[in-house]
């Protein structure tokens, strides 16, 4: 009787290895992803994270509110460019702005004025504060009032982009689609570990339902 040699492994233990080297695989490309993502994000996460708890206590947290007003007579010099820009609505006259900058050390961005018959008013807004500067065409009495409620208000506007310009909405918006990258990259690691630890999904699940929970039974 001739003695048969049996070969471990057969086409099972094939495909079982071809089913490891493709888990190894994707665990790879997705453990990149996450990590390239999460430095992408690592910014943005801690400052609206930062922001969050601010904004959520804004009432605990004490404001310092700085005005800064500007009151003057301006010459007629200043006014006849004034009166000219008013017949085609345009931009404040640079003899003027020159002036605010050279008298004040005020450096006006640059913004479409409001014109009406008799004044002429300019809207300043920023994050973490704002300000206006009118003129009256007639009398020639500027008024400036500037007010800055400190860097905790800035970093609030920025996570409201209240204010902040074009920059900065794409930067929240680059900043939205790395978190979802993040976030999804994370949820598939976690699903490619979930059969060595049995917490895995018991905990995710809690994550989900805490706070829809939350806002279903108390947020009213």
């Amino acid at each position: 009787m001739k003695d048969i040699e049996v070969t471990p492994g057969g086409s099972g233990g094939n495909q079982v290895e071809v089913s490891g080297q493709r888990r190894s695989t994707w665990l790879r490309r997705l453990l990149s992803w996450h990590w390239i993502s999460s430095a992408f994000a690592l910014f943005g996460m801690m400052l609206f994270a930062l922001t969050g708890f601010t904004l959520n206590h804004a009432g605990q947290i004490p404001a310092s509110k700085q005005v800064v007003t500007i009151n003057e007579q301006l010459a007629d010099e200043l006014l006849q460019p004034l009166r000219k820009a008013q017949l085609s609505e345009a931009l404040l006259p640079a003899e003027l702005l020159d002036w605010l900058s050279s008298q004040h050390e005020l450096s006006l961005p640059s913004g479409q004025p409001e014109w009406s018959e008799f004044e002429v008013y300019l809207s300043l807004p920023r994050p973490g504060g704002d300000a206006w500067l009118s003129v009256d065409l007639e009398s020639g009495e500027l008024l400036y009032e500037s007010t800055d409620r400190g860097w905790i208000a800035y970093l609030n506007d920025l996570h409201k982009g209240r204010n902040a310009g074009q920059a900065w909405s794409l930067f929240i918006d680059f900043f939205a689609l790395v978190c979802v990258v993040f976030s999804l990259t994370g949820l598939a690691v976690l699903w490619l570990h979930a059969r060595e630890r049995a917490a895995v999904w018991p905990v995710t699940g809690l994550g989900v339902m805490v706070p829809l929970l939350l806002a279903v039974l108390l947020v009213h």
